[in-house]
C-alpha cells in the first residue's frame, strides 16, 4: 500500500517545479511511512510514499520501464492478488523481473496490454501511469472504489493523488468548496467522482482515465452486470464458499506481519475462522483484534440498532479458531480528545460526520499498527449479502429514497439531515431536494433482467444503491482511517468475482431462512460457534459513556464563546447553544450527532481554511 501524487503540464517544465512535486508528495507520508521517490520529467511530475508489504527490500517507486520511444513511468498504490499468474505468463511472454513485487507486474502488464491492463487485475489497487512515448497519463482505479484516486485538472494538465490533500499542496488546487460540495458532504449520498472541493474529481470506480494534449477521456472497463443466476440453492453456496476460501487465501499474501478485525458478527467471524483453518495448514496462527469501550459490556443498553454488545461473541470465536487476540479498550476522553478529531479530519481533509465511530476506527488502526502492517476487514459483506434493515422492511423497499436515509416510523420524529444550520444555509443547501435528485440519477442505472418479477427488480435496486453508493463511504471511511496511521487494510468481501455473482442471486434464494444474510452464514456455518450462527447483526459499536456527550458539550461551549469563528456561516449558533445548555447525562442522537458535526466543521476551518461558497 502506498500514497501517489504527480503533476502533468504541457505548457510548463516542470524539472523547475521539484519542491512543488515534494511538498504534494510529501502530504502522503502517512500512507507511505517506509520510503519515497519522485521523478520529475519536461512536462511530467509522478510521486509516490511507499508502505512496503509485498518484497520490501525492492520495490522502489516511481517504477520506470525505458523503452526506445520514451520511459513509461508507474505509481502505483494497493495489490493486486493475482500477480503471481500474471507474473508467470508476462515471463511467458518474454518479460523479466527485477523485483518480486506485485508493482512491477502492473507496470509490466502495462508495457505487454496498454490500458487494457486493468482487466486483468484482481484487488485493490489506484495507479498513475506517465507514458512518455505518447505523452499521456493513465489514471485507473479498481472496480469497487476500494482505493481512492482523485484528479484536478487545469489549464495545460492536470493534478492527481491518493488524496486531496496532495492536489491541495499545489497551488493550482484552490481550497474552495460550494454549495453543491457542501451538499454531497452533509446528505450521505456519495455521488460518484464527486470529491468535494471545487475543480476536483475521483476518479470513477472500475474506470480508466487517460489525459493527453488532446484533453481528457474516460472508459469504463467494469460495470456491476445484471445477469442470470442459473446455480440452485446448494450450488449457489458451495460456489460461495469456494470463492470466499480463494479470496482470502489470495489476501493472506503479505511478507509482514497480518492479522484480521474482529468484532464477533457474522461477516468478521467467517472471515476470521476461514483465515484461521487456512493458516493452520501452514503452521501458523491468525492475530485478530477488536475494538471495544470501558464498560460497554457490562452497561449496554439496547439502542434500536445494536442488540447485543460484541465482546462475548469475539471470545467465542478466538476461543473456538485459537486465534492470538487483543482487545483494544477505548475510553470516552480519548474519544472526545479534540486532538484526536483534528487527526480524523486531517485523515478525510473534509468533515467526516460519524463521530465517535470515526474516532474509534483510528485509534483502533493506531494500535493495530503497532503489531501487525497489514489487516483484514469483514467490511461490505451487509451490502453484498443484504445484512441491513432496509433490506429487510417492505416500507423501506419501496420508499423513493436512498434505502440508508429512510426512516422508521418511530424515528420520524428526528430529521435524517441534523437541521443545525443557519436558515439562510439551510435554504441554500435543501439536503432533502438534493439526496432525491440524486436518488433518481442513481436509479436509473440499474438494468432489469427479462422476466424479473416487480418483487425481484425491486430488491435488485436496494442492493445496487448500496454497492454504488452506501459502500462507498464505508470504503472511505476504512481507507481515510487506517491509512492515516499507515494500516493497510484489505476488504475480501469486495472480491469483484464475489460481488458480481450474489449480486445476481435472486432475493428469494438469498433470504432463503428468514434471516439476513443467509448465504453468507450457510457457507461458513461450518467454522462458526453456534453463538455466532445465531447472532442477529450488529453494527460498528459507539460509545455509550455519558461522558463521552458531557465532553461534547463542553468543546461546544467553548466553541461558542468565539462567535466570529467560520464556522458559524453555517452552523446556528443558537441551535448550537440550546444544545449546549441541555443538562445530564442523557443526549438524543440528533443533538449528539449534531455536536458532532459542529465540533468537525470547526475543526475543518481550522486545518484546511476553506473558503466556503453558499451563492
Amino acid at each position: 500500500m502506498c500514497g501517489i501524487a504527480g503533476w502533468i503540464s504541457y505548457e510548463r517544465d516542470l524539472t523547475a517545479e521539484r519542491a512543488t512535486v515534494d511538498a504534494m508528495n510529501a502530504t502522503m507520508a502517512c500512507r507511505g511511512p517506509d520510503d519515497d521517490g519522485v521523478w520529475v520529467g519536461r512536462h511530467a511530475a509522478l510521486g509516490n510514499r511507499r508502505l512496503a508489504v509485498i518484497d520490501p527490500a525492492n520495490g522502489h517507486q516511481p517504477m520506470t520501464a525505458q523503452t526506445d520511444d520514451g520511459p513509461v513511468v508507474l505509481v502505483y498504490t494497493g495489490e493486486t492478488y493475482n500477480f503471481t499468474e500474471l507474473r508467470r505468463e508476462l515471463r511467458a511472454r518474454g518479460h523479466t523481473f527485477r523485483t518480486d513485487t506485485d508493482t512491477e507486474v502492473v507496470l509490466r502488464g502495462y508495457l505487454e496490454w496498454d490500458e487494457a491492463v486493468a482487466e486483468r487485475l484482481n484487488g485493490m489497487y489506484a495507479f498513475a501511469v506517465w507514458d512518455g512515448r505518447r505523452d499521456r497519463l493513465v489514471l485507473v482505479r479498481d472496480r469497487l472504489g476500494i482505493k481512492p484516486l482523485f484528479y484536478h485538472p487545469t489549464a495545460d494538465g492536470v493534478l492527481f493523488g491518493s488524496e486531496p490533500k496532495a492536489l491541495l499542496a499545489n497551488p493550482l488546487a484552490e481550497r474552495t468548496v460550494s454549495a453543491d460540495g457542501l451538499r454531497e458532504l452533509f446528505s450521505f449520498v456519495k455521488t460518484p467522482g464527486h470529491a468535494i472541493w471545487d475543480g476536483m474529481r475521483e476518479v470513477l470506480p472500475g474506470t480508466v482515465t487517460t489525459f493527453d494534449r488532446g484533453g481528457a477521456r474516460t472508459r469504463a472497463y467494469w460495470t456491476l452486470r445484471t445477469l442470470e443466476h442459473t446455480d440452485d440453492l446448494d450450488g449457489t453456496v458451495a460456489r460461495i464458499r469456494e470463492l470466499f476460501e480463494d479470496i482470502v487465501a489470495r489476501q493472506l499474501v503479505a511478507d509482514v506481519p497480518l492479522c484480521t478485525l474482529l468484532s464477533g458478527g457474522l461477516d468478521s467471524s467467517s472471515l476470521t475462522a476461514v483465515a484461521a483453518a487456512q493458516l493452520r495448514r501452514r503452521g501458523e496462527r491468525v492475530r485478530s483484534f477488536s475494538v471495544d469501550f470501558h464498560g460497554y459490556t457490562e452497561n449496554f443498553v439496547t439502542d434500536g440498532i445494536r442488540t447485543s454488545p460484541d465482546a462475548p461473541y469475539v471470545r467465542d470465536l478466538a476461543e473456538h479458531c485459537g486465534t492470538d487476540h487483543r482487545d483494544i479498550v477505548l475510553d470516552a476522553e480519548a474519544l472526545a480528545d479534540p486532538a484526536l478529531r483534528t487527526a480524523v479530519v486531517a485523515g478525510y481533509d473534509v468533515p467526516p460526520g460519524v463521530g465517535d465511530m470515526n474516532a474509534s476506527l483510528y485509534l483502533l488502526s493506531k494500535e493495530i499498527r503497532r503489531h501487525s502492517t497489514v489487516a483484514l476487514s469483514g467490511e461490505c459483506a451487509d451490502e453484498v449479502f443484504g445484512g441491513y434493515r432496509s433490506h429487510h422492511d417492505t416500507e423501506a423497499q419501496q420508499a423513493d429514497v436512498f434505502p440508508w436515509l429512510w426512516q422508521a416510523p418511530e424515528d420520524r420524529t428526528a430529521d435524517p439531515f441534523e437541521r443545525i444550520f443557519t436558515p439562510e444555509a439551510d435554504a441554500v443547501l435543501d439536503l432533502a431536494g438534493y439526496a432525491r435528485d440524486q436518488y433518481r440519477t442513481a436509479v436509473a442505472g440499474i438494468e432489469r433482467l427479462t422476466g424479473e418479477s416487480d418483487g425481484e427488480y425491486t430488491m435488485r435496486r436496494v442492493s445496487y444503491l448500496h454497492l454504488t453508493r452506501f459502500m462507498q463511504i464505508l470504503l472511505d471511511r476504512k481507507d481515510r482511517m487506517s491509512m492515516a496511521v499507515g494500516l493497510e487494510v484489505r476488504v475480501p468481501y469486495c472480491d469483484h468475482r464475489l460481488v458480481e455473482y450474489v449480486y445476481n442471486v435472486p432475493w428469494a434464494m438469498k433470504t432463503f431462512d428468514g434471516r439476513e444474510k443467509s448465504l453468507l452464514r450457510a457457507a461458513a456455518a461450518d467454522v462458526l460457534p453456534e453463538s455466532i450462527v445465531r447472532r442477529v447483526k450488529s453494527p460498528y459499536p459507539s460509545t455509550q459513556d455519558p461522558g463521552y456527550a458531557v465532553a461534547l458539550r463542553r468543546q461546544a461551549r467553548g466553541l461558542l464563546s468565539d462567535r466570529t469563528h467560520p464556522v458559524f456561516d453555517l452552523i446556528d449558533a443558537e441551535w448550537l447553544g440550546r444544545a449546549v445548555a441541555e443538562t445530564g447525562p442523557a443526549i438524543t442522537q440528533g443533538a449528539r450527532s449534531g455536536l458532532e458535526r459542529a465540533l468537525d466543521l470547526a475543526a475543518w476551518f481550522d486545518l484546511h481554511r476553506p473558503k466556503v461558497r453558499l451563492g
